[in-house]
Protein backbone atom coordinates (compact mmCIF):
# COMPACT_ATOMS: atom_id res chain seq x y z
CA UNK A 1 0.00 0.00 0.00
CA UNK A 2 2.85 2.25 0.36
CA UNK A 3 4.52 1.45 -2.63
CA UNK A 4 1.03 2.29 -4.22
CA UNK A 5 0.36 5.74 -2.87
CA UNK A 6 3.64 6.20 -3.34
CA UNK A 7 2.91 6.28 -7.43
CA UNK A 8 0.51 8.96 -6.61
CA UNK A 9 2.25 11.30 -4.41
CA UNK A 10 5.47 11.59 -6.87
CA UNK A 11 3.12 12.38 -9.52
CA UNK A 12 1.29 14.86 -7.74
CA UNK A 13 4.26 16.64 -6.82
CA UNK A 14 5.64 17.16 -10.37
CA UNK A 15 2.13 18.27 -11.46
CA UNK A 16 2.06 20.98 -8.69
CA UNK A 17 5.53 22.33 -9.34
CA UNK A 18 5.18 22.42 -13.66
CA UNK A 19 1.85 24.59 -12.76
CA UNK A 20 3.59 26.57 -10.58
CA UNK A 21 6.72 27.53 -13.12
CA UNK A 22 4.16 27.15 -16.50
CA UNK A 23 1.34 30.35 -14.61
CA UNK A 24 4.25 32.41 -13.56
CA UNK A 25 6.05 31.65 -17.18
CA UNK A 26 2.54 32.09 -19.02
CA UNK A 27 1.52 35.35 -17.41
CA UNK A 28 4.70 37.31 -18.16
CA UNK A 29 4.75 35.63 -21.78
CA UNK A 30 0.65 36.05 -22.12
CA UNK A 31 1.24 40.22 -21.16
CA UNK A 32 4.08 40.76 -23.37
CA UNK A 33 1.70 39.33 -26.12
CA UNK A 34 -1.00 41.58 -25.94
CA UNK A 35 -3.05 38.90 -24.55
CA UNK A 36 -4.63 40.65 -22.06
CA UNK A 37 -8.75 41.18 -20.63
CA UNK A 38 -9.93 43.63 -18.62
CA UNK A 39 -10.73 43.28 -14.71
CA UNK A 40 -14.51 44.73 -14.29
CA UNK A 41 -14.68 43.96 -10.92
CA UNK A 42 -11.59 46.91 -10.28
CA UNK A 43 -12.27 50.26 -10.00
CA UNK A 44 -10.26 51.38 -12.50
CA UNK A 45 -10.60 48.32 -14.77
CA UNK A 46 -7.03 46.71 -15.08
CA UNK A 47 -5.81 44.33 -17.41
CA UNK A 48 -4.28 41.66 -16.47
CA UNK A 49 -3.26 38.27 -18.46
CA UNK A 50 -5.04 36.27 -19.66
CA UNK A 51 -5.40 33.02 -21.64
CA UNK A 52 -2.90 31.31 -18.63
CA UNK A 53 -5.22 28.27 -18.01
CA UNK A 54 -3.38 26.32 -20.72
CA UNK A 55 -0.67 26.25 -17.64
CA UNK A 56 -3.04 23.86 -15.91
CA UNK A 57 -2.78 21.39 -18.91
CA UNK A 58 0.38 20.94 -19.06
CA UNK A 59 0.73 20.35 -15.33
CA UNK A 60 -2.01 17.47 -15.43
CA UNK A 61 0.33 16.17 -18.55
CA UNK A 62 3.45 15.90 -16.74
CA UNK A 63 2.21 14.57 -13.81
CA UNK A 64 -0.16 11.70 -15.87
CA UNK A 65 3.23 11.31 -17.61
CA UNK A 66 5.64 10.67 -14.64
CA UNK A 67 3.38 8.24 -13.77
CA UNK A 68 3.56 6.38 -17.13
CA UNK A 69 7.10 6.86 -17.37
CA UNK A 70 7.64 5.08 -14.19
CA UNK A 71 6.15 1.92 -15.18
CA UNK A 72 7.84 1.93 -18.77
CA UNK A 73 11.07 2.18 -17.12
CA UNK A 74 10.09 -0.61 -14.28
CA UNK A 75 10.25 1.11 -11.53
CA UNK A 76 6.56 -0.22 -10.74
CA UNK A 77 3.93 -2.15 -12.00
CA UNK A 78 1.43 0.29 -13.30
CA UNK A 79 -1.73 0.10 -11.67
CA UNK A 80 -3.84 2.48 -13.98
CA UNK A 81 -4.46 1.58 -17.59
CA UNK A 82 -1.57 3.85 -19.15
CA UNK A 83 -3.49 3.69 -22.36
CA UNK A 84 -6.74 5.15 -20.64
CA UNK A 85 -4.36 7.80 -19.34
CA UNK A 86 -2.76 8.88 -22.35
CA UNK A 87 -6.21 9.26 -23.65
CA UNK A 88 -7.29 11.53 -20.45
CA UNK A 89 -3.75 13.72 -20.98
CA UNK A 90 -4.57 14.01 -24.83
CA UNK A 91 -8.16 15.21 -24.16
CA UNK A 92 -7.56 18.08 -21.66
CA UNK A 93 -4.78 19.25 -23.83
CA UNK A 94 -6.82 18.92 -26.91
CA UNK A 95 -9.96 20.75 -25.05
CA UNK A 96 -7.67 23.38 -23.50
CA UNK A 97 -6.21 24.64 -27.07
CA UNK A 98 -9.74 24.89 -27.85
CA UNK A 99 -9.98 27.45 -25.20
CA UNK A 100 -6.99 28.96 -25.96
CA UNK A 101 -8.25 29.69 -29.01
CA UNK A 102 -10.88 31.72 -27.16
CA UNK A 103 -9.03 33.31 -25.35
CA UNK A 104 -6.56 34.80 -28.31
CA UNK A 105 -9.35 36.65 -29.89
CA UNK A 106 -8.37 40.03 -28.94
CA UNK A 107 -9.85 42.96 -30.01
CA UNK A 108 -8.04 45.95 -30.35
CA UNK A 109 -11.33 48.21 -29.85
CA UNK A 110 -14.27 47.18 -27.36
CA UNK A 111 -16.90 44.89 -28.54
CA UNK A 112 -20.02 43.62 -27.00
CA UNK A 113 -20.21 40.34 -25.65
CA UNK A 114 -22.48 38.45 -22.98
CA UNK A 115 -24.42 42.31 -22.38
CA UNK A 116 -21.39 43.77 -21.59
CA UNK A 117 -18.35 45.96 -23.94
CA UNK A 118 -14.98 44.08 -23.50
CA UNK A 119 -11.96 43.49 -25.33
CA UNK A 120 -12.31 39.96 -26.06
CA UNK A 121 -14.91 38.81 -28.34
CA UNK A 122 -14.26 34.64 -28.12
CA UNK A 123 -15.69 31.90 -30.61
CA UNK A 124 -19.36 31.59 -31.28
CA UNK A 125 -21.71 30.11 -29.76
CA UNK A 126 -22.47 27.34 -31.92
CA UNK A 127 -18.54 26.76 -32.17
CA UNK A 128 -17.76 25.74 -28.80
CA UNK A 129 -19.73 22.44 -28.36
CA UNK A 130 -18.09 21.67 -32.02
CA UNK A 131 -14.41 22.11 -31.28
CA UNK A 132 -14.72 20.87 -27.69
CA UNK A 133 -15.98 17.83 -29.39
CA UNK A 134 -12.27 17.23 -29.60
CA UNK A 135 -11.75 16.98 -26.31
CA UNK A 136 -13.76 13.67 -26.19
CA UNK A 137 -12.02 11.74 -29.54
CA UNK A 138 -9.29 10.24 -27.65
CA UNK A 139 -11.25 8.70 -25.09
CA UNK A 140 -13.77 7.23 -28.04
CA UNK A 141 -10.52 5.62 -29.39
CA UNK A 142 -9.94 3.38 -26.52
CA UNK A 143 -13.61 2.50 -25.23
CA UNK A 144 -12.69 4.42 -21.76
CA UNK A 145 -14.85 3.47 -18.98
CA UNK A 146 -16.93 0.92 -17.72
CA UNK A 147 -20.40 1.32 -20.12
CA UNK A 148 -22.21 -0.66 -16.66
CA UNK A 149 -23.38 2.92 -14.91
CA UNK A 150 -24.38 3.26 -11.75
CA UNK A 151 -27.66 6.40 -11.65
CA UNK A 152 -28.33 8.15 -8.30
CA UNK A 153 -32.55 6.98 -7.07
CA UNK A 154 -32.44 4.22 -10.71
CA UNK A 155 -29.45 1.95 -10.27
CA UNK A 156 -27.25 0.32 -12.49
CA UNK A 157 -28.16 0.90 -16.46
CA UNK A 158 -26.33 -1.01 -19.17
CA UNK A 159 -25.49 1.81 -21.78
CA UNK A 160 -23.38 -1.00 -24.02
CA UNK A 161 -22.36 0.77 -26.97
CA UNK A 162 -23.64 4.29 -26.55
CA UNK A 163 -22.02 4.58 -23.37
CA UNK A 164 -18.08 5.64 -25.25
CA UNK A 165 -19.42 6.20 -28.52
CA UNK A 166 -22.21 9.03 -27.35
CA UNK A 167 -22.66 9.53 -23.32
CA UNK A 168 -18.83 9.92 -23.20
CA UNK A 169 -18.88 12.69 -25.49
CA UNK A 170 -22.01 14.35 -24.99
CA UNK A 171 -20.83 14.53 -21.40
CA UNK A 172 -17.05 15.83 -21.99
CA UNK A 173 -18.93 18.57 -24.20
CA UNK A 174 -21.57 19.42 -21.39
CA UNK A 175 -18.89 19.84 -18.54
CA UNK A 176 -16.58 21.72 -20.38
CA UNK A 177 -18.96 24.43 -21.75
CA UNK A 178 -20.97 24.54 -18.26
CA UNK A 179 -17.90 24.96 -16.19
CA UNK A 180 -17.32 27.55 -18.40
CA UNK A 181 -20.21 29.50 -17.83
CA UNK A 182 -19.77 30.55 -13.96
CA UNK A 183 -16.56 32.82 -13.88
CA UNK A 184 -16.11 35.96 -13.74
CA UNK A 185 -15.11 36.85 -10.32
CA UNK A 186 -11.38 36.28 -8.65
CA UNK A 187 -10.91 32.49 -7.61
CA UNK A 188 -14.27 31.62 -8.36
CA UNK A 189 -13.79 28.93 -10.87
CA UNK A 190 -11.06 28.16 -9.63
CA UNK A 191 -11.83 27.47 -6.05
CA UNK A 192 -15.66 25.91 -6.98
CA UNK A 193 -13.31 23.37 -9.22
CA UNK A 194 -10.90 23.05 -6.41
CA UNK A 195 -13.80 21.70 -3.85
CA UNK A 196 -15.08 19.48 -6.34
CA UNK A 197 -12.22 17.55 -7.48
CA UNK A 198 -11.30 17.51 -3.63
CA UNK A 199 -14.85 15.36 -3.44
CA UNK A 200 -13.76 12.98 -6.20
CA UNK A 201 -10.34 12.29 -4.24
CA UNK A 202 -12.18 11.54 -1.00
CA UNK A 203 -14.92 9.13 -3.05
CA UNK A 204 -11.81 7.96 -4.55
CA UNK A 205 -9.84 7.10 -1.44
CA UNK A 206 -12.93 5.63 0.52
CA UNK A 207 -15.27 3.88 -2.02
CA UNK A 208 -13.31 4.25 -5.67
CA UNK A 209 -10.54 3.28 -7.52
CA UNK A 210 -6.73 3.25 -7.99
CA UNK A 211 -7.17 5.59 -11.33
CA UNK A 212 -9.66 7.89 -9.75
CA UNK A 213 -7.40 8.54 -6.99
CA UNK A 214 -4.28 9.48 -9.42
CA UNK A 215 -6.31 11.43 -11.78
CA UNK A 216 -8.07 13.28 -9.31
CA UNK A 217 -4.60 13.99 -6.74
CA UNK A 218 -2.85 15.11 -9.86
CA UNK A 219 -6.00 17.58 -10.89
CA UNK A 220 -5.98 18.66 -7.38
CA UNK A 221 -2.37 19.49 -7.21
CA UNK A 222 -2.76 21.80 -9.94
CA UNK A 223 -5.57 23.90 -9.19
CA UNK A 224 -4.32 24.23 -5.62
CA UNK A 225 -1.19 25.70 -7.50
CA UNK A 226 -3.26 27.71 -9.66
CA UNK A 227 -5.36 28.92 -7.17
CA UNK A 228 -2.57 30.97 -5.61
CA UNK A 229 -2.09 33.18 -9.14
CA UNK A 230 -6.37 33.70 -8.95
CA UNK A 231 -7.33 34.30 -5.65
CA UNK A 232 -8.16 37.95 -4.71
CA UNK A 233 -6.88 40.12 -6.13
CA UNK A 234 -6.07 37.70 -9.09
CA UNK A 235 -2.72 37.88 -11.03
CA UNK A 236 -4.25 36.72 -14.19
CA UNK A 237 -7.52 35.37 -15.86
CA UNK A 238 -7.85 31.62 -16.19
CA UNK A 239 -9.57 31.99 -19.86
CA UNK A 240 -11.52 29.71 -21.36
CA UNK A 241 -8.32 27.36 -21.73
CA UNK A 242 -8.55 26.86 -18.01
CA UNK A 243 -12.37 26.55 -18.10
CA UNK A 244 -13.06 24.08 -20.53
CA UNK A 245 -9.99 21.61 -19.72
CA UNK A 246 -10.91 21.66 -15.89
CA UNK A 247 -14.50 20.72 -16.72
CA UNK A 248 -13.45 18.43 -19.04
CA UNK A 249 -11.20 16.93 -16.70
CA UNK A 250 -13.41 16.41 -13.98
CA UNK A 251 -16.06 14.49 -16.63
CA UNK A 252 -12.81 12.21 -17.19
CA UNK A 253 -12.32 11.67 -14.07
CA UNK A 254 -15.60 10.87 -13.15
CA UNK A 255 -15.29 8.03 -16.61
CA UNK A 256 -12.27 6.79 -16.10
CA UNK A 257 -12.53 6.27 -12.22
CA UNK A 258 -15.59 4.95 -12.27
CA UNK A 259 -17.87 7.28 -10.07
CA UNK A 260 -20.60 8.69 -12.46
CA UNK A 261 -23.17 9.06 -10.02
CA UNK A 262 -21.35 10.03 -7.19
CA UNK A 263 -19.76 12.78 -10.24
CA UNK A 264 -23.28 13.82 -11.12
CA UNK A 265 -23.98 15.26 -7.97
CA UNK A 266 -20.99 16.80 -7.56
CA UNK A 267 -21.30 18.70 -10.94
CA UNK A 268 -24.96 19.99 -9.72
CA UNK A 269 -24.59 23.99 -9.58
CA UNK A 270 -22.89 24.25 -13.32
CA UNK A 271 -26.15 22.29 -14.40
CA UNK A 272 -28.36 24.26 -12.74
CA UNK A 273 -25.64 27.37 -14.30
CA UNK A 274 -26.58 26.37 -17.80
CA UNK A 275 -29.99 25.98 -17.43
CA UNK A 276 -29.60 29.59 -15.61
CA UNK A 277 -28.01 30.59 -18.82
CA UNK A 278 -29.68 29.14 -21.17
CA UNK A 279 -33.36 31.00 -19.75
CA UNK A 280 -31.48 34.22 -21.58
CA UNK A 281 -30.10 31.78 -24.89
CA UNK A 282 -26.72 32.14 -22.99
CA UNK A 283 -26.39 36.07 -23.64
CA UNK A 284 -25.68 36.62 -20.04
CA UNK A 285 -23.12 37.88 -18.07
CA UNK A 286 -22.09 36.57 -14.61
CA UNK A 287 -20.74 40.03 -13.67
CA UNK A 288 -22.39 42.64 -11.14
CA UNK A 289 -22.71 46.59 -11.31
CA UNK A 290 -19.82 47.94 -8.83
CA UNK A 291 -21.69 50.42 -6.07
CA UNK A 292 -19.15 52.83 -4.74
CA UNK A 293 -18.36 51.02 -1.30
CA UNK A 294 -16.98 48.20 -3.64
CA UNK A 295 -20.28 45.58 -3.07
CA UNK A 296 -22.10 44.36 -6.47
CA UNK A 297 -25.32 44.41 -7.56
CA UNK A 298 -27.36 42.44 -9.79
CA UNK A 299 -26.84 43.70 -13.56
CA UNK A 300 -30.77 42.20 -13.74
CA UNK A 301 -32.09 42.80 -11.16
CA UNK A 302 -34.49 40.58 -8.91
CA UNK A 303 -33.92 38.44 -12.35
CA UNK A 304 -31.47 35.17 -12.02
CA UNK A 305 -29.50 34.03 -14.64
CA UNK A 306 -26.25 32.88 -12.64
CA UNK A 307 -25.44 31.52 -9.17
CA UNK A 308 -23.86 35.14 -8.48
CA UNK A 309 -27.00 36.81 -9.25
CA UNK A 310 -28.00 34.70 -6.21
CA UNK A 311 -25.52 35.95 -4.27
CA UNK A 312 -26.00 39.56 -5.07
CA UNK A 313 -29.74 39.28 -4.27
CA UNK A 314 -29.60 37.86 -0.93
CA UNK A 315 -26.35 40.39 -0.04
CA UNK A 316 -24.13 43.00 -0.43
CA UNK A 317 -21.07 41.15 -1.55
CA UNK A 318 -17.61 41.96 -1.93
CA UNK A 319 -16.27 40.47 -5.08
CA UNK A 320 -13.81 37.50 -2.88
CA UNK A 321 -17.42 37.10 -0.90
CA UNK A 322 -19.00 36.13 -4.03
CA UNK A 323 -16.51 33.44 -4.83
CA UNK A 324 -16.81 32.42 -1.20
CA UNK A 325 -20.78 32.17 -1.59
CA UNK A 326 -20.17 29.96 -5.02
CA UNK A 327 -17.21 27.84 -2.60
CA UNK A 328 -19.51 26.71 -0.25
CA UNK A 329 -22.71 26.02 -2.51
CA UNK A 330 -20.29 23.10 -4.35
CA UNK A 331 -19.28 22.19 -0.86
CA UNK A 332 -22.45 21.70 0.10
CA UNK A 333 -23.01 19.32 -3.15
CA UNK A 334 -20.04 17.22 -2.25
CA UNK A 335 -20.97 16.53 1.46
CA UNK A 336 -24.53 15.82 -0.15
CA UNK A 337 -23.02 13.42 -2.07
CA UNK A 338 -20.97 11.63 0.41
CA UNK A 339 -23.91 11.40 2.96
CA UNK A 340 -25.94 9.54 0.12
CA UNK A 341 -23.38 7.01 -0.82
CA UNK A 342 -22.57 6.58 2.55
CA UNK A 343 -26.22 5.86 3.30
CA UNK A 344 -25.89 3.52 0.22
CA UNK A 345 -28.88 5.67 -1.95
CA UNK A 346 -26.24 4.55 -4.73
Amino acid sequence: MYHTYLTIFIPTVIAFCITVIGTRFIMGYMRESGVVALDHNKKHKPTVPSGVGIALALGFAMGILVYAAGGSFNLYVPVASIEYLFAAVIGVILISLVGLLDDLNVKREMTKSTDMMDTRKGLKQWQKPLLTLMGAIPLMAVNAGISVVEIPFIGYVNFGIFYPLLIVPLAIIFGANAFNLLGGFDGIATGTGLVAIAGLLAYSLIFGTYTGTLISAVLFATLLAFLFYNLYPAKMIPGDSFTYAVGAAIIIDMILGSMEAFGIIVFIPWIIEFILHARKKFKVTDLGKMRPDGTFASPYGKRIYSWTHVAMNIMRPKEWQVSAFMWGIELVFVIAALLLKYLMFF
